[in-house]
Formats: structure tokens, sequence, C-alpha cells
């Protein structure tokens, strides 16, 4: 299974186009949003092609995209622009793929290191919110994040994710691999991480 994966898009039109441009070429079995997709931020910088109202009216675009769409809410999701969003955006959301237990949220309701309550050994803790991409494994638990869209930090370049048979990979824009994480090979015995 392919899962296309990004997070904190903050308004920008340019960065919603080339997920667009992404789910045509790469014809995912599932898009991932986690959240962020509309208001930039207080903290954060204008992002290239911040358009929130151009946004909104392009977003059924890819809605209307062969891929179910599962995304849930960030800290800058206000809810009256989710209410214009055409899926809705829980607060998480649970993905069974490629044998792994997915547990997607925006993660500014979460530590950044085990433990995490409520989550087993073995499960993927998909999330956005520090515009970083990350992926290891600690004490049991896999953690994935595909960067930022349009507002990447720490020097990252814009990115998103992609998962295909239990392999988490971070892309740049030009499709150049900056990360990958595969949990079965973090689990084994004598594994590198």
């Amino acid at each position: 299974m392919r899962l296309l994966i990004a997070s904190d898009l903050h308004g920008s039109l340019d960065s919603l186009h080339f997920l667009e441009g992404r789910l045509r070429e790469l014809e995912p079995d599932m898009l991932v949003l986690l959240g962020d997709l509309v208001y930039h931020g207080p903290r954060n910088p204008l992002p290239a092609g911040y358009d929130t109202p151009g946004l909104l009216r392009d977003m059924p675009g890819i809605a209307a995209m062969r891929p179910p769409v599962v995304a849930v809410r960030g800290n800058c999701d206000a809810e009256v622009d989710v209410t214009h969003l055409p899926f809705p955006m829980p607060e998480s959301a649970w993905l069974n793929v490629d044998g792994l237990r997915i547990f997607a949220s925006h993660g500014h309701h979460l530590p950044e290191f085990p433990p995490i309550p409520g989550l087993g050994a073995g499960t993927v803790v998909l999330r956005g919110h520090t515009h970083v991409p990350r992926g290891e494994s600690l004490d049991g638990l896999h953690f994935w994040n595909p960067g930022s869209l349009s507002l990447p930090k720490q020097g990252f370049p814009r990115s998103y994710g992609l998962c295909e048979n239990g392999v988490f990979r971070v892309l740049d824009l030009a499709g150049r691999e900056i990360l990958r994480h595969e949990p079965a090979a973090a689990s084994a015995p004598h594994a590198v991480r």
C-alpha cells in the first residue's frame, strides 16, 4: 500500500498544487494530511504562495482525486476554517497499513519521546507540527514526521512523506530522499538505528 503524507501547508497554495501533482504522478492508495493546512500561524513567516482563500477554493480538487483522504486537525486549524474543508478533520486517526498500526496526529498534544500513554510497543507515531523530518525507533515506538511542505525548520528543505510496504521515506520537492525508516528493521535484533 502507498501512502502520500503531507503536513503543515499553512495556507500555501503553491504547496497544495505541488501535492496535487504528486497525487497524479504517484497514484497513492491514501492521502494523509497531518494538520495545519490553512493558517500560517502567529510564529511563522508567510509561506510562498500564501493564499488561504485559494487553498480552501482548490482543496476540493484534492478530495475529488482517487485516493481517500485521512486528515487530522492541527493547532493552527481553526474551527471556522475546518468547516470549509471537504473532509473531516478529527484530532487523530488510526491506520492499519502493511502490518503497521499507525497513530496519526498533528502532534502538538504529544510528547516528542516515549513514553506516550495509550500507545503500545510497535506503534508508529505519525505526526507533523515540528516541521522537521523524523524517522526513528525509541523504546518500541516508531516516530515518523514528513517535515513541512511549506515552512521547513532546522535547515531542512520543504518535504513530504511516502510509506510503501512498511518503509517510510521523506523526500524533498525534487524527489531526493532525505531519510528512510523501516520499523521492521529497527525492531530486529542488532538493528542499526
